[in-house]
């Protein structure tokens, strides 16, 4: 239980404890957004916890963190479809997450992901079984769940809970979103847990997180099997990963951690976040080694707040939400090593200055076919956030351009703070949420789906 986790944990596990809470484009191309779906803060939830995504139908699926069917805040969330019917997008509520009380989820802070047959799996950051405390309340450490479709139309989904994290070696408060495996395994993080580390969490146990692995039952009514791949330890290590996983064609993991890595700049003791590798082991059951391959210390970017994305050159992309020079965040490209004991070198792309582009990116970024850039950045400005474009350089050693696809301008009519990914739908459209805004009676909104259209 000691103290000085990194200040981006502090906030978040105080705000869920009290406040509950392609085609490329020039830059004066005219982008076009609607808001599908506003959320009410009733049944339907509030405050969506990742992006969106869709089924070979047109379904949108997503979660929130929280609704109004629980009986505290931290017992909260529901899984959500969005259909279009009519013209219009329709939202039904599949699953109401009642906490560890009845031995369920509660408070997703992550998205979802869908399976080839149309199941539907995420996390959620309390609840379940295990036996974590907070402020003097037995919340549970986490679970991962499924959802499977109803063998009939309109009948009910099929809920069951994959995994109760207990809140020892096995990590507590899932982040994030989950990523599957050729073979069918899950993968995700926690950001507390793993039994390395003791300064990353005053809350629970001090522990600085892990990577973990489900892997799926053997007989259909067996269980799935939870393994540790890496537990950060702080320090030169990581501290408190943010989910938002890649695999390469490989097998090997990549990911960014909030906060360790002890690189000497503006983020204090406990260092600005790295970004990170495992590679599976060389024999059946073996150890996954890890491989720090960035060390953040301010100046180029701290405490990355997503995953990273696949560049077609090989390269490593993605945000951090603070540094940079001006504290605002920047966008990030780390190129892999020429050489023996050379370092992978990172170049910031742009720096967020939050006059005029807004500030905080804290969300994974996403290539089209042609190598645009897009992403989110969630605070400042003069909007209530934004999606936004890079274009890469027409020769070597230029600039890539940032365009601002749409500023956010808040409730009734628009959303405010997007944190999530974006994903493409048909047409080189976006769609994404964001946690406030929309016409929901919230304070600041509810929150919305929203498209953007080139």
């Amino acid at each position: 239980m000691n103290p000085n986790p990194p200040t981006r944990n502090v906030g978040q596990l105080l705000l869920l404890a009290f406040t509950m809470l392609v085609l490329s484009a020039n830059a004066s191309a005219e982008w076009k957004e609607k808001v599908l779906y506003s959320f009410q803060g009733g049944s339907d939830g509030y405050q969506p916890a990742g992006g969106v995504v869709f089924d070979k139908e047109g379904n949108l699926y997503g979660a929130t963190s929280y609704n109004n069917s629980c009986e505290n805040l931290l017992d909260c969330g529901a899984v959500f479809e969005l259909s279009l019917r009519q013209g219009a997008w329709v939202e039904t509520t599949l699953h109401d997450f009642q906490g560890y009380s009845h031995q369920d989820g509660g408070t997703p802070v992550g998205g979802v992901i869908l399976d080839a047959s149309g199941n539907v799996y995420g996390t959620t950051a309390y609840g379940g079984t295990g036996s974590c405390v907070l402020l003097g309340t037995t919340v549970g450490c986490g679970t991962v769940y499924e959802l499977s479709p109803p063998t009939q139309k309109g009948g009910e989904w099929t809920y069951v809970l994959l995994y109760n994290f207990q809140g020892g070696k096995d990590g507590l408060f899932p982040w994030g979103n989950l990523v599957f495996d050729k073979n069918g395994n899950l993968y995700g993080a926690t950001q507390f847990g793993g039994g390395k580390g003791t300064t990353c969490n005053q809350y629970f146990d001090g522990n600085c997180g892990t990577v973990f692995m489900l892997g799926p039952p053997k007989k259909k009514s067996g269980k799935w099997t939870e393994k540790i791949l890496h537990s950060f330890a702080g320090g030169t290590d990581g501290a408190t990963p943010d989910g938002g996983l890649v695999l390469d064609s490989k097998g090997a993991i990549y990911g960014t951690t909030f906060g360790g890595g002890k690189e000497s700049g503006e983020c204090g003791a406990g260092g600005c976040g790295t970004a990170f590798e495992l590679k599976p082991p060389t024999t059946k059951g073996g150890v996954w080694p890890e491989r720090v391959l960035y060390r953040f210390h301010g100046q180029d970017g701290a405490n990355p707040a997503a995953g990273i994305a696949f560049g077609r050159n090989g390269h490593l992309y993605g945000t951090v939400s603070a540094g940079a020079t001006g504290g605002n965040g920047a966008v990030f490209d780390l190129s892999a090593p020429t050489g023996n004991g050379v370092p992978w070198k990172e170049t910031v792309l742009y720096r967020f200055r939050d006059q005029n582009d807004d500030s905080s990116p804290a969300a994974p970024l996403l290539f089209d076919t042609r190598g645009n850039l897009y992403g989110t950045a969630s605070y400042g400005g003069p909007t209530g956030g934004e999606v936004f474009m890079m274009k890469p350089p027409a020769g070597k050693g230029g600039a890539w351009k940032l365009s601002v696809l749409h500023g956010f301008t808040g409730p009734p009519d628009d959303g405010l703070r997007p944190v999530a990914g974006l994903i493409f739908g048909t047409g080189a459209t976006l769609y994404g949420t964001t946690q406030g805004g929309g016409s929901g009676s919230c304070q600041g909104g509810c929150g919305t789906v929203f498209e953007v259209v080139p």
